[in-house]
């Protein structure tokens, strides 16, 4: 287990008064800023002056006071030097592959990842950059190893692959790249808190905020956790992803991101708890459910040593029921027969969402990459929220399971 605290990590950022003084930071909504000397712009163009070195701010879509102000929390919570934040999460994932990559590099990825970050690595880059990825199962050491040519720049993985959370062994990961002078980069939108990737031995941790850490399904953004030198060159005006590429994080969002920091652990600890539940009791109907607490997911004793106490092991499981036609007849139950949650992409609201991954998240997979996944047809990826009591969530699927026949 890793001791770090990221709670207390967060708690001891200086914190941000308003500007007259108020308990909430301010939202700086300027586009631009004033310099008081000349000479200082072109400073900060090459990259001498900017916040991080003693100077001030620029543009907008360079740096802006609230966004960095964000960026130290969520670096807080991950254990990085440093963190920006993007206008999503597939912006903070191309952003950091374009960091490390140039045209005729090549990555080794995850078969089982995202169906937006498969197609950005499967198709958009090899397309558009000559920038080629091999899928692997990311479980298999050897497979990694063995995908792994000259031109590797990066190993790509999620810590909880999604849809099928299987668990990254991370330091297993890092050791193959650095031994073949690559970077890890991990997706650790399934479990902010619950893991921290950089503390064994991730170079770089991306984040979808519009998950977990914003909890209500009503905002876009994402995050780039790394080193210093790695977040400045983001943000290089001359060559930076971030800078050139204009992902941008607009401050407002930035501000209501920063109000709902402070109960992150007390919403992934209970998401934890309450998924955990359901997954017992799926497993004691005797279905096939997929939770990395349950003693005989394949990554179980990884997860309990990767993990640390008090979150459980996620708010996201997985029920396969045989074909995708039961699961639509089963979500259909759950959602308009018993309110137990709602037919919907994402994850990590605070109701509870459901959706058959083949058909939806994971679409974009060709049949023979979601089949290497590990993705049947009948998959139901259900992201467990907290409303309503855990008995009365219990009751309603048991209801619904009755109802199409799966107890």
């Amino acid at each position: 287990m890793n001791d770090r605290d990221p709670v207390e990590s967060l708690a001891d950022i200086r914190h941000e008064f308003g500007e007259h003084g108020g308990v909430n930071m301010s939202v700086e909504a300027s586009t631009t800023f004033t310099v008081m000397d000349p000479e200082t712009i072109p400073e900060i163009f090459e990259g001498g002056k900017g916040p991080d070195q003693g100077g001030c701010y620029l543009y907008g879509r360079h740096y802006n006071p609230t966004v960095y102000n964000l960026g130290r929390q969520l670096a807080a919570i991950e254990g990085s030097e440093a963190a920006y934040c993007t206008s999503s999460g597939m912006g903070a994932i191309a952003a950091a592959i374009l960091q490390v990559c140039k045209t005729g590099d090549h990555i080794v990825a995850s078969t089982a990842i995202y169906g937006g970050t498969y197609a950005l690595l499967h198709d958009f880059l090899p397309s558009r950059a000559n920038i080629t990825t091999s899928l692997v199962d990311i479980n298999d050491a050897d497979a990694v190893t063995a995908a792994v040519t000259s031109r590797t720049r990066v190993i790509f993985a999620e810590s909880f692959s999604n849809p099928t959370l299987r668990v990254a062994d991370v330091p297993a990961l890092a050791r193959i790249a650095h031994g073949h002078g690559a970077k890890l980069i991990i997706d650790n939108t399934f479990s902010p808190l619950l893991m921290a990737p950089l503390d064994w031995g991730a170079d770089v941790v991306v984040h979808s905020i519009t998950k977990f850490i914003s909890g209500a399904s009503d905002i876009i953004a994402g995050a780039v956790c790394a080193e210093e030198k790695f977040i400045g060159g983001l943000m290089d005006v001359q060559t930076g992803p971030l800078m050139l590429l204009g992902p941008t994080m607009d401050p407002k969002v930035a501000f209501e991101i920063n109000t709902r920091l402070p109960h992150l652990s007390l919403r992934m600890a209970e998401h934890g708890r309450r998924a955990g539940a359901i997954a017992r009791e799926l497993d004691a109907l005797g279905l096939e459910v997929v939770y990395p607490g349950l003693p005989q997911h394949p990554d179980h004793e990884l997860a309990v040593h990767l993990c640390r106490e008090g979150y459980g092991f996620g708010g996201v499981l997985g029920l396969d029921v045989g074909s995708e036609d039961t699961a639509n007849r089963l979500m259909e139950r759950l959602q308009n027969g018993y309110r137990f949650g709602y037919m919907a992409v994402s994850l990590g609201y605070f109701d509870t969402l459901m959706s058959c991954s083949g058909s939806s998240t994971s679409s974009e997979l060709t049949d023979a990459d979601k089949a290497a996944a590990g993705i049947p047809p009948g998959y139901i990826r259900i992201s467990v929220g907290y409303t309503g009591s855990l008995e009365q969530r219990l009751d309603q699927l048991r209801g619904a399971l009755a109802e199409v026949g799966l107890s």
